[in-house]
């Protein structure tokens, strides 16, 4: 074999390899990218279907319950709500009205069952696009009151 057909199949060989290793990657971080939406995108339908993603907001007051190791409450924008229900045992800092995150997917009749559940940690930091649906939620309130 003459010496550029021998580099022409290292070259080649290479790409392809190059080609199913890059694909193997975008794969792998296809399937475990999840979309952050508000309670209000979802009510709209703009989540997405058959695919796991998080819900931010805020966990609303007097809907937490408890069946065994089931957890059941709502997240709220205050706008919008959406029922959660999770299997385990959930983080220190999760309690009623506080911002939460939560990952999962959404059934046919719009409960979201969850996967993981995040807390928020610190009191002064929210995601930004839960802060901005939260404020657009209490601009909304403000005026239907006027």
């Amino acid at each position: 074999m003459k010496s550029w057909k021998k580099r022409a199949a290292i070259i080649g060989g290479g790409l392809a390899t190059l080609g199913i290793a890059s694909a193997l990657v975008l794969n792998a971080l296809n399937s475990n990218i999840a979309l952050y939406v508000t309670p209000s995108e979802v009510a709209a339908g703009n989540s997405p279907k058959e695919q796991a993603f998080r819900i931010g907001g805020m966990v609303k007051d007097g809907s937490l319950k408890r069946d065994n190791l089931v957890v059941h409450f709502v997240m709220t924008d205050k706008a919008h709500d959406v029922p959660v229900s999770y299997k385990g045992i959930l983080p220190d800092l999760f309690k009623e009205g506080k911002g939460a995150v939560v990952q999962g997917k959404l059934g046919t009749d719009g409960h979201f069952t969850a996967s993981e559940v995040l807390a928020k940690h610190d009191e002064n930091y929210m995601p930004p696009a839960a802060q901005q649906a939260l404020d657009q939620a209490e601009q909304k309130q403000g005026g239907a009151k006027l």
